[in-house]
Order: structure tokens, then sequence, then C-alpha cells
């Protein structure tokens, strides 16, 4: 683990803090994290991520001393539980997976995948899939190594296996922004991937669902631009913060580092912090 954020507070501190925080009431207390990135390494191909094993036990052992653990994240939360090897793990019996930015919510209880709100018109999904398709294929625009990945109610570009990923996110940047706004669709920024999806979700809001009242007791950790509305809507409700820092030298995502209440070094270091937290509360 990392000592301490920019403001000096130790991770010692950070999970005296963390665990009074959902030790205060736990049958309420929900412990939340991001999973590309968090609980699982990022790897080039997003479809070999898997969740951490250590990871995984830590956030069960949580689930053992708290009301709800949860996962939100950009991909279907089908493919999230599949990924994280979920099952069976004790302590996620009663956990919630929030897909695409809480359009989908999955229950380890009743073991199935429901939608929330209205799904993407399959239309939209269809030209935007072709237009990207095209984009990507375009070499003049889209450099060797991108590659298209196809969410279902949202698609993703990612750079990461490209020989300059600055570079291939500076082309591709404008040209994806445009086809995004034709299909009335917005894109999220994130670590060598712009991801379109519709307006209007976020894992703020997927969060906040999920926490209901003011005062439930909240704990989140995210790593990428996409998990800043949720540092948002945990800050707003008096919660706690953890920030995973990149194990590849990738540079600090600013806007959660400034609002982190600890940092942590990569998903070993959310691994351990979690499992402190754990001890704290037994």
């Amino acid at each position: 683990m990392n000592d301490g954020t920019e403001d000096g507070v130790s991770t010692n501190d950070g999970v005296r803090k963390a665990a009074e925080l959902l030790g205060a009431e736990p049958s309420r207390a929900v412990a939340a994290v991001d999973f590309d990135g968090t609980l699982a390494p990022i790897v080039p191909r997003p479809e070999d991520a898997r969740g951490d094993a250590a990871a995984v036990a830590a956030l069960g052992r949580l689930g053992e001393r708290i009301g709800t653990v949860a996962v939100v994240t950009g991909r279907p939360a089908e493919l999230a539980v599949e990924y994280g090897g979920f099952a069976e793990v004790p302590g996620l019996e009663r956990m919630v997976v929030l897909g695409h930015y809480g359009a989908e919510r999955w229950d380890a209880a009743a073991g199935r995948v429901e939608p929330v709100g209205e799904a993407v018109p399959a239309g939209r999904l269809a030209e935007l899939r072709a237009g990207l398709e095209r984009l990507t294929a375009d070499r003049e625009q889209a450099p060797e190594g991108v590659r298209l990945e196809d969410k279902g109610r949202a698609l993703a570009v990612h750079v990461r296996e490209t020989d300059d990923p600055v570079r291939a996110l500076a082309l591709l940047d404008g040209p994806v922004r445009a086809l995004a706004r034709e299909v009335g669709m917005v894109v999220e920024p994130g670590r060598m991937v712009l991801e379109v999806r519709p307006a209007g979700v976020d894992k703020g809001a997927a969060l906040a669902s999920l926490c209901g009242a003011a005062g439930t007791p909240v704990l989140y950790a995210g790593d990428d631009l996409g998990d800043v509305p949720a540092f948002r809507e945990v800050r707003r409700r008096g919660g706690f913060l953890v920030y995973v820092a990149a194990e590849t030298g990738e540079a600090p995502v600013k806007a959660l580092a400034a609002m982190a209440d600890v940092i942590v070094d990569g998903v070993p270091g959310l691994a351990e912090f979690l499992s402190a937290v754990a001890d704290q509360l037994a």
C-alpha cells in the first residue's frame, strides 16, 4: 500500500477511518469497487481481464461484516460476474454488480441480471457499431493495434496495443466523439480507451441508487476517469474514497487523487487495504 495521499493521510489512518465509518452502522454499510484496474489488473486485451483472487477474497471478507458489497462497472454485469470469479467466494452471497454504469443489476441472491431503465435502441447501437468498425479499420485514422470492444450497451476503442497510445488517442478522439454525437451518445475517456455509452448514466447515479437514503456509510474504490462521478457522490455523502493508482507507470488520474482519502498501489494494494479494514471490523 501507498503510505499516504497528497494531503498526508497515512494508509494506517485510512484503514482506521474506513473501519470506523463502516463499523458505525455495519448492517447499512456499503463497500463498492470498480472492476478493471481496481479489482482486476489492467491487461492489453479486455477479454483477458480476471478478478484478482486476493482482492476478491478481501471484498468477500468485508461482505461477511457489512450489509452490502458491490462492483460498479462499465462492463455488462454478467461478464463482470464471470470474469470476477465471484461464485462461491465466502462473503459474496449478497453481492450486487451494477453493470453498464448502472443500467444493469445482478444480485448474487437471485443469480440473474435485471435491466434498470430503458435500453438503448438497437438501431442507434448498430449505427454506432458500423461507424466505429469503419473508423478502426482506417489505418490513416486508427493505427495498427487499435481494438474495438462491443459491450452490448456501449462500445470501447482501445489503444493500449498501439506503438504510440498517446498519438492514437489524439487521432481518434475527434472522430469517435463525432460518431457519438450522431447517435445521441457520449464519450467517456479513460486510460488508453475511449468508451461510447448512453447519456445520462454514470457510476455516481448508480451508486446513489444502490446506497439509497442519505446517511448510508459508503466506501468506494476506483482507478480511472469513469469513477469520477462515483467519487463525487461518495464525497457528497461523507463517505470514504480509495484511489487505486496504476501499476503500469501511467500518469495518475489527478481528479481521483485529489478527492481520495487514501491512495493504494494497484490491485494488490487494494487487496491489502480491504483486508486490513475487514480485520478492524472483525
